[in-house]
């Protein structure tokens, strides 16, 4: 039989090979050497698809790996299979089975240059007289069985942009963020994970279970996971993934080269060889595709005000307070700043002591927060980490010039904040252990400890630890984007301070105006800086009917630039109605992709054409030309977006300066660059609020002025969308709970700038928000 399956029983086959058949290394596998009655034994490590050639024979490719150098690519070389032997190999081979050939002939590899294998490779065929035996692992067949194998059902896999809502699918996907898992607000852990693939889609999942090892081990962005019956739904406009019944996950590491072993905590799983292939044309495509150089650091390279992952490993912990836990870690090397030693009862540390002080001056203490505590807690002694989003703040001691560097693991899991426990197995804790394993502790010892600041030079008393550990807990709800280098400065200060200056505040929103909250939205002209209230629909169907007394005036229609369709509507009022198509090339276009203009049509019939084409302009005809209506109506409407312009400050431009952009090669019909050809100064969309922020030395109202950065929403689109109108009321009880005293009022650490507007009267001093947005857990 040229296939043979053959079993393994007490370590030795009961089926012996032939016993003319001599073993060949690899290293001999080379061209004019004689390779009769030679046989070569590797493990199969890949194979592909079976395939039929162009004249219609079967063709199957695997890849075996030396037996003496599992762990080289270079020690693995291709064999190509023809005919019913490759039928028959395709049915029976898996992953880590082992593979003898014997009767083969040697050619050099065409492919060797590409995939790094050996320069030759192996062709094998029944015609040739060639034998294939395979050791398989234990399966339900009798010995020597040729063909007739039970098979792993066979998955389909469903690339990120073919999801559909209310779907269960299996996919695979590259990790572009990921929080680790942390304790739900119920009894279940949480993960949540950010998917792509070459199709550029992104998917979030959103996983939940009651076991925290059934949750996808990922260890860093650009790992690799594969999900078995994940469900998708659609929501707010995007596919999400959520776990299902059956919910399965197997991760690997993402780095080009490194070997694929699965991560997973079921005991039971398939991994078909065709995956192996996957895995490496992902890995492939993410070192193209994706950064991921995350904000990893070692210790030596901080700085203060940074916010960075860190592998490293656990030599000692300690409770600190109800709400505050302790790590000290160290990753070999010395952080460069005097470094803050939390103040604890030497009672209270857990590790071992000799340890401890042989490592006292490579260590740093990490204090976490909040829902982190638990895992802390959990942490033994000795196990591998990695901390995502440290933060490290610059203090002072009290009554000391000297400042000291702090390392803080916030609560909450924005930014993806979590502590993660690598396995040993994992190739950066074997790159650190050799790493921490070579570290010449004597030389550290024999250092004078700057960089440490110890408890009595910190914390006069424990009410200046207990001080400094609650401002460090009450993490705000808003977040700087920039100048992080500035101090926070009290409200007393500012508000005896002249303008203009720009300020870091941590303060309380008392209150803010206006309550009703889509009163905030308003229409500001960058031009004048003028504003204005959002015209209701009433005033926009009110201008619509006075154009459409105006009948059409069909001279102006089909033109070289667009396309036009006219009809009466049926109505006692006989309305004439005209549409005209701009085309492209002469051609007209897939409707979202098209840009249309309107004369004679209601609201109705305008926001119903908007949900189907890509854009469209409300005109009416004069004798000369097409013309926009007046600019108290929108110029253009997009979706549910209208846009409108400044009416003192646009010089509106002929209809016809459209024909510039539809003859571009690519038209985008953007609202900016269509405002620009028509002459229109468009109007934005603004929140305008005011807030009045307190701290324990004063108030003050600060302003608030935001196209879209502050909530993380687009003032443009709120007012048409319910959805979106809910998020920002929901943000703002978050920021301002109503019915709560001050002192149970959330932080908010915020950017404010002042500035002076005088007249004839008075002078006065105003502040505004900027830079500043709402943190990524609030919203």
């Amino acid at each position: 039989m040229p296939v043979q399956l053959l079993k393994i029983s007490k370590g030795k086959s009961e089926t012996p090979l032939p016993s003319h058949l001599q073993k060949e290394d690899l290293k001999h596998l080379q061209e004019g050497f004689d390779h009769t009655n030679k046989y070569f034994q590797g493990i199969v490590v890949l194979s592909y698809p079976l395939t039929k050639l162009g004249d219609g024979t079967d063709f199957f490719k695997v890849v075996l790996q030396g037996l003496d150098n599992l762990c080289s690519r270079t020690n693995s070389i291709n064999i190509l299979i023809h005919g019913k032997m490759a039928e028959d190999c395709a049915k029976v081979i898996r992953h880590g089975d082992t593979f003898i050939v014997a009767g083969f002939k040697l050619a050099k590899s065409p492919t060797a240059g590409l995939d790094g294998r050996h320069g030759c490779h192996l062709e094998v065929s029944e015609e040739a007289g060639s034998a294939i035996y395979i050791y398989a692992k234990p399966r339900t067949t009798a010995a020597s069985e040729t063909v007739s194998l039970s098979v792993a059902p066979k998955y389909v896999y469903t690339p990120l942009n073919h999801l559909k809502d209310g779907t269960v699918v299996n996919l695979y996907g590259v990790v572009k963020f990921f929080k680790p898992p942390y304790v739900s607000k119920g009894t279940d852990y949480c993960s949540v994970v950010t998917l792509v693939d070459p199709s550029n889609v992104k998917l979030t999942c959103t996983l939940f279970n009651g076991n925290l090892d059934s949750l996808p081990k990922i260890y860093k962005v650009g790992d690799i996971v594969r999900f078995h019956r994940i469900k998708i739904r659609e929501y707010n406009g995007q596919m999400q993934g959520i776990t299902s019944v059956g919910f399965a996950s197997v991760t690997f590491d993402g780095t080009v080269g490194a070997p694929v072993v699965p991560r997973t905590s079921s005991k039971v799983y398939t991994f078909m060889d065709e995956e192996q292939k996957t895995i490496e044309e992902l890995r492939v495509w993410a070192a193209s595709n994706l950064s991921i150089s995350g904000p990893a650091a070692k210790l030596s390279g901080v700085r203060p005000m940074l916010f960075f992952d860190l592998t490293c490993q656990l030599v000692g912990k300690a409770k600190v307070d109800g709400s505050s836990f302790l790590l000290k870690v160290w990753d070999g090397t010395k952080c460069p700043y005097p470094t803050w030693k939390v103040p604890v009862e030497a009672r209270d540390m857990e590790g071992e002591k000799v340890v401890l002080h042989q490592l006292r001056n490579l260590t740093v203490d990490v204090l976490v927060y909040d829902n982190h505590v638990q895992l802390a807690k959990s942490l033994k002694i000795g196990s591998f980490l990695r901390i995502y989003s440290i933060h490290t703040k610059q203090a002072s001691a009290v009554d000391e010039d000297v400042s000291h560097i702090e390392f803080h693991l916030h609560g909450g899991t924005c930014y993806g904040r979590g502590i993660g426990v690598l396995p040993e197995s994992n190739l950066d804790v074997k790159e650190l252990k050799a790493f921490l394993e070579s570290v010449d502790l004597a030389d550290s010892q024999n250092m004078e400890s700057m960089s440490s600041v110890e408890l009595d030079s910190t914390f006069n008393n424990v009410t200046d630890l207990e001080s400094h550990l609650q401002r460090c807990q009450q993490l705000p709800v808003t977040v700087l984007t920039d100048h992080q280098d500035l101090n926070n400065t009290e409200l007393k200060t500012i508000l005896n301070s002249t303008a203009p200056q720009q300020y870091r505040i941590r303060a309380k929103l008392r209150t803010y105006k206006p309550q009703k909250l889509y009163q905030s939205i308003k229409l500001h002209c960058s031009k004048c800086n003028s504003l204005q209230e959002v015209p209701d629909g009433d005033d926009f169907d009110f201008i619509l009917q006075g154009s459409a007394v105006t009948a059409p005036n069909p001279e102006l229609h089909n033109t070289s630039w667009y396309d036009s369709v006219t009809w009466t509507t049926q109505d006692q009022k006989q309305r004439k109605i005209a549409i005209h198509f701009v085309k492209h090339d002469e051609m007209l276009q897939q409707p979202e992709d098209t840009l249309l203009m309107i004369e004679g049509g209601t609201l109705k019939e305008v926001w119903k054409l908007t949900k189907r084409f890509k854009c469209v302009i409300p005109v009416r005809s004069t004798e000369d030309d097409l013309e926009l209506l007046d600019l108290s109506a929108p110029f253009l409407l997009q979706g549910n977006i209208k846009y409108y312009g400044c009416k003192q400050c646009s010089t509106p431009k002929s209809i016809k300066s459209l024909s510039s952009i539809a003859a571009e090669q690519r038209p985008s019909w953007e609202p900016t660059e269509i405002a620009q050809v028509l002459g229109i100064v468009p109007l934005q969309y603004v929140f305008i609020m005011k807030f009045t922020l307190v701290d324990r030395t004063g108030a003050l109202n600060a302003y608030l002025f935001d196209y879209e950065k502050f909530f993380q929403i687009a003032a443009s689109e709120i007012l048409t969308n319910n959805f979106l109108q809910q998020k920002m009321q929901m943000t703002m009880n978050t920021l301002c709970p109503p019915g709560r005293k001050l002192d149970d009022l959330p932080w908010l650490e915020c950017f404010i700038k002042s500035y002076s507007v005088r007249d004839a009267m008075k002078h006065q001093v105003y502040y505004q928000i900027f830079d500043t947005t709402v943190a990524e857990d609030v919203v």
